[in-house]
């Protein structure tokens, strides 16, 4: 039950066409349909745009002749060799108003934007829900992936708590979820359909100064609930979690890590959030498979450490880079070989790797 004190205006059951509209346009007659956000009432820029420049990743030679396929990326090799100038853009807000949120998806008009992936193949027409004014944090990635949601959404909720209702899509949470709601003082209400009198949508996707310092304040937030002290590091044990990529030696590498470097290992299938950042909450380095499980300790991550990801070789990504870079974080990979269903990961090219690195 959704508290009426938070601009509930009454659960008044009534219907949309919309959503059925699109389908019809989309699927059907394979027509573009526009984003909400053209159809917004009013726009404005909360922080400007900026160009940015990446920074060097540390890795052995020979490391790009293991690579056959990537990620969410472009030229990995020019990327991680440094020196790629981007525009990221400012950081806007919309406000639309007479707006139906659906299954993930915001109607308008002729118009649609997805916050996540679609749920059902039949889009549903039933409203529930009725809000005076809303401020939609969810992205799509942040609800197609846990690490973006730790990243980006968790960040722009910090914009939507001073802008309306913080909504969010109607997705069963996580228990790890549950817990960073609760430590990062997060309220939101989940509505998995509702029409919203004024509905706040933003651009905050691009890793601009101002979304880096609120991704800071939500670490300081974190922070400031543990004891910690700068320590050697954190193997983060991704086992079989999220999409495929098994790395078969990984239990092996942690403990090899821990008995050479003294590294502390964390493993997110048996772990509290309390228990995930006291143990990364200070490490000089993260080191880890590619994927979501590594923005725990991201996360907590201070300028000037560094983060060293462990490559599958047919899904290198540069996502984690792209988030180190601007905190001014050393970010180094290792590509494994392949190996039955999955990859290993030679231990004495990870050791090489971190002694490039300035732990």
């Amino acid at each position: 039950m959704i508290d009426q004190n938070r601009t509930l205006y009454g659960s008044r059951p009534t219907w949309s066409l919309q959503p059925i509209g699109y389908f019809w346009r989309h699927t059907a007659l394979r027509q573009e349909v526009p984003d909400v956000r053209a159809l917004a009432d009013e726009s404005w820029e909360i922080a400007p745009g900026e160009r940015s420049v990446s920074l060097p990743a540390y890795f052995l030679p020979g490391q790009f002749d293991r690579v056959t396929g990537s990620m969410y990326t472009g030229d990995v090799k020019t990327e991680m060799c440094g020196g790629v100038a981007a525009d990221e853009a400012p950081v806007r807000a919309y406000l639309i108003k007479d707006a139906i949120l659906q299954s993930s998806a915001v109607y308008k008009g002729g118009a649609c934007t997805w916050l996540g992936p679609r749920k059902k193949r039949l889009p549903a027409l039933r409203i529930d829900n009725e809000i005076s004014r809303g401020a939609s944090y969810s992205s799509y990635n942040g609800n197609a992936f846990f690490g973006m949601w730790l990243l980006d959404d968790c960040a722009t909720y910090r914009l939507a708590e001073t802008d309306g209702t913080p909504i969010n899509t109607n997705d069963p949470p996580s228990r790890h979820t549950l817990e960073y709601e609760n430590w990062l003082d997060m309220k939101p209400v989940r509505l998995g359909n509702a029409y919203v009198r004024e509905l706040i949508v933003y651009d905050d996707l691009h890793q601009t100064r101002h979304k880096r310092e609120r991704c800071r304040e939500n670490a300081r937030r974190l922070l400031s609930k543990v004891d910690w002290k700068t320590h050697a590091g954190v193997f983060i044990m991704r086992r079989g979690t999220g999409a495929k990529r098994i790395l078969e030696n990984e239990r092996e590498l942690a403990e090899y890590l821990h008995a050479r470097r003294g590294f502390r290992i964390v493993d997110i299938t048996t772990m509290s959030v309390p228990e995930i950042i006291g143990a990364c909450a200070g490490a000089r380095v993260i080191v880890g498979v590619e994927g979501s499980h590594m923005i725990h300790g991201v996360m907590v991550l201070e300028p000037g450490a560094s983060v060293l990801t462990l490559m599958p070789p047919d899904r290198f990504c540069s996502c984690i880079k792209r988030v180190a870079d601007p905190d001014g974080q050393h970010f180094g990979f290792v590509v494994g070989a392949k190996s039955g269903e999955g990859f290993t990961i030679d231990p004495e090219e990870v050791e090489r790797t971190l002694d490039l690195m300035p732990l």
